[in-house]
């Protein structure tokens, strides 16, 4: 399987950067799911794939477990191992997790799933589970129930194109999953506090597909968000502002038997 050209836009240490800033933290009601629903405390080993930058490698290592992270993007694994570089980060992707049978407790998805959600995919995580893991996909998404969130997504959506997203719903035909329970799901309030720059354009500058435009597309998609935010009431001449997320969280579990 390979990479959906679109990420292509994340290998510069420059978008990297701006992943990191750009990108909310997850909500600290997460921390209660992660130990009661996908059972990780200390002494569980726990894969991190598509781990990015390591927005959620943080969330993982706080729960005591032992993390092993997998990142094809060099720019978004290098980016990894100079923050958290007692964690092994391996070059690999969903469908060649270069890791044994049965050696995991848990595989965790922060807002990667989407890219590679395939049988083939599911398959390789059930191998390198052990019977009984689990398996989670968390996400991040901006509220769009607010009227100036909905405008912020429809100046996004236009450049998609065919690029994997959440939003599509696409990642759900795998499931149910042969060797899998049912998803059980949760949801969580967030919100993504600071200046208008960081957590609405950098956001932005931060999609994949809008970080793999052209230099004269990307500062008109720039334009666009500041003269969404400059007439915006409740974002025009602020210092701060909070964007309101959603955090989606679904766990399925490995069959003890094969």
């Amino acid at each position: 399987m390979s990479i959906h050209h679109a990420a292509e836009g994340y290998d510069t240490p420059a978008t990297a950067d701006t992943y990191v800033r750009g990108r909310p933290d997850y909500p600290p009601a997460l921390d209660a799911w992660l130990r009661d629903t996908l059972n990780l405390h200390t002494g569980s080993t726990v894969l991190d794939l598509g781990a990015g930058t390591g927005k959620f490698t943080a969330r993982l290592l706080a729960t005591g477990a032992r993390v092993v992270a997998v990142e094809p993007v060099p720019a978004m694994r290098e980016k990894l191992h100079a923050t958290y570089g007692h964690v092994q980060a391996l070059d690999g992707r969903a469908d060649a997790i270069p890791l044994p049978d049965a050696s995991l407790d848990a595989v965790v998805c922060a807002q990667s799933f989407h890219w590679f959600a395939t049988p083939e995919a599911v398959a390789e995580i059930r191998r390198v589970l052990k019977p009984g893991g689990r398996l989670g996909l968390v996400w991040n998404l901006r509220d769009n129930s607010v009227p100036w969130v909905a405008r912020l997504d429809a100046l996004v959506n236009q450049y998609e194109g065919d690029t994997p997203r959440y939003y599509s719903g696409a990642w759900r035909q795998v499931f149910p999953a042969p060797g899998f329970s049912a998803l059980q799901h949760a949801h969580f309030g967030n919100g993504h506090t600071g200046s208008p720059d960081a957590v609405i354009l950098d956001r932005v500058r931060s999609t994949s597909f809008i970080a793999g435009l052209a230099a004269a597309q990307r500062e008109a998609v720039d334009a666009q968000v500041r003269a969404l935010i400059a007439s915006e009431p409740l974002l025009a001449g602020k210092a701060e502002v909070t964007v309101p997320y959603t955090t989606a969280a679904f766990c399925a579990v490995k069959s003890e038997t094969p």
